[in-house]
């Protein structure tokens, strides 16, 4: 059977000639046939069923006896189809190309197991992107959608870099939402509790940390810049500890709101062995009261008076209630600021003017009703018209960001972390590099590209963390300026 399903060709041995039922045994060790041509499937719409073998008669006429040819651009190919082996690099015709491939980059030549050579044909037909009924297109480079592939003036040099930096270190940011206390219990696991099948953590250290609109503010300042955080915290002891975190930063309290009849919101993450066991949040979701409205209000008045740009931090958590955005984005709007907003599920729609509007793709799935397909991303200028909003930054974890601007435009941002330790804080740090990057003067491209190096960076440490300018600068010589970085250093 292996001598009819995969004749060898060899120059030293006579040609085979190929068993007359190679077509139909081939069909009928492929239970997932699917038609080869969406043209066959209009003239026969019944003549395969899948799951089922079809007739060495249908095999056959459909292929007039032959292979078919390799897939063009745009056709629909079956995933388990055959693929003739002249186009196969496995082929002879073909192997000197992937010897030459091979040896270049001082690989050890060796023959292959067929095992091994069907593996590599399977991957090299196996299309990347599957349509709605589980068929495949072939990908060509030149088939995707303009607007999708690389713009050439996307890269930022070392100089407007360095230019962007030093700018943004002079600016004045407000950032007006949710502010919490992060705080990690770290110790050892080393017994199951007799009282339940769940692990004993024996507490050996904890530290506090600054989390929710308070981390974006730390960002901020990470970058050398003046910020203001407007938000509402208890009269309490981890009231305190957030002020107390603040002034360590060199972040001024005066536009804290403190509510007595309000606990600060914190999340308690227990962590042992270098893995987060367990998080207790101790939070009211509850809006604020009237009182305490007027006083934020009055605070974001202040704050706004002479600041470069707003970041307003949206978790659901009571402060951000409808009249406190409005009263936001009217401000913001009288002095031409721009606003960046992360927002969450309760006002997602309150946003509108924003300058970008930054959710994840889990928040913009829920809210629009629909699935994202990332491979035809056609459906997010409409996404942001619905959202009345100028730029739509979409957030999608280790898979980067897709940027579409208010001239529809859709730019895809690959992930720039080389490891991933902690996602935690990662949507915080993007949210201030952006604001921040915008009151420098960056474009809405450069700001995005500059918040994604910055992700990069914050998910590699550990907790929720603050990335500094110096530390992009290093990410971007690492990918773009090698020789550069070579020749300051005196290397070349």
């Amino acid at each position: 059977m292996d001598a009819v399903l995969h004749p060898r060709h060899e120059s030293h041995l006579p040609e085979r000639r190929q068993h007359p039922d190679a077509d139909l045994l081939r069909a009928r060790h492929r239970p997932q046939f699917l038609r080869l041509r969406s043209d066959d499937a209009e003239a026969e719409p019944h003549a395969v069923v899948r799951g089922s073998p079809p007739t060495r008669d249908h095999v056959l006429a459909t292929r007039g006896g032959r292979s078919p040819p390799a897939p063009s651009a745009g056709e629909r190919v079956p995933l388990h189809a055959h693929v003739p082996r002249r186009h196969c690099p496995a082929h002879p015709a073909a192997r000197s190309r992937w010897t030459c491939r091979a040896r270049a980059l001082g690989a050890v030549c060796r023959r292959r197991s067929p095992s091994d050579l069907q593996r590599r044909a399977r991957e090299w037909r196996e299309p990347d992107s599957l349509d709605w009924h589980g068929t495949a297109r072939v990908a060509h480079e030149e088939s995707q959608p303009d607007s999708l592939m690389p713009a050439p003036d996307t890269r930022i040099t070392r100089d407007r870099l360095e230019a962007l930096l030093r700018k943004m270190a002079t600016t004045k940011v407000v950032v007006v939402g949710d502010a919490m206390l992060d705080v990690y219990l770290v110790g050892e696991v080393d017994r199951v509790s007799p009282e339940a099948p769940v692990p004993v953590v024996t507490v050996h250290a904890s530290r506090h940390g600054l989390g929710g609109a308070a981390n974006v503010a730390a960002n901020v300042a990470a970058l050398g810049a003046e910020c203001r955080l407007v938000a509402v915290v208890g009269q309490d002891a981890r009231g305190t500890s957030v002020r107390d975190e603040l002034d360590d930063l060199h972040l001024s309290t005066s536009y804290l709101v403190t509510d007595p009849g309000r606990p600060t919101t914190s999340k308690t993450r227990v962590v042992a062995r270098g893995q987060q066991m367990l998080r207790i949040d101790e939070e009211i979701e509850d809006p604020i009261s009237a009182r305490v409205m007027e006083q934020l209000g009055a605070a974001l008045e202040r704050a706004l008076r002479d600041a470069d740009a707003l970041l307003i931090e949206d978790y659901n958590k009571g402060t951000l209630v409808p009249q406190v955005i409005e009263r936001s984005l009217t401000i913001a709007k009288k002095r031409s600021l721009p606003v960046v907003v992360d927002p969450k599920f309760k006002n997602f729609f309150a946003y509108r003017g924003a300058t970008v509007f930054k959710p994840n793709r889990r928040e913009l799935e829920l809210a629009m009703g629909a699935a994202l397909d990332l491979a035809h991303p056609d459906a997010l200028p409409d996404a942001l018209g619905k959202l009345a909003v100028d730029n739509l930054l979409l957030t999608l974890g280790g898979e980067g960001m897709m940027l579409v601007t208010k001239d529809h435009e859709i730019t895809r941002i690959p992930t720039m972390a080389r490891e991933v330790f902690d996602v935690s804080g990662a949507g915080d740090t993007v949210t201030a590099w952006v604001g921040t990057a915008l009151a420098a003067g960056a474009s809405v491209r450069e700001a995005a590209h500059l918040a994604n190096f910055a992700a990069g960076i914050e998910v590699g440490k550990a907790g929720v963390a603050t990335v500094s300018g110096p530390e992009v600068l290093g990410v971007h010589e690492a990918y773009y300026d090698q020789l550069g970085k070579l020749r300051r250093e005196g290397l070349l």
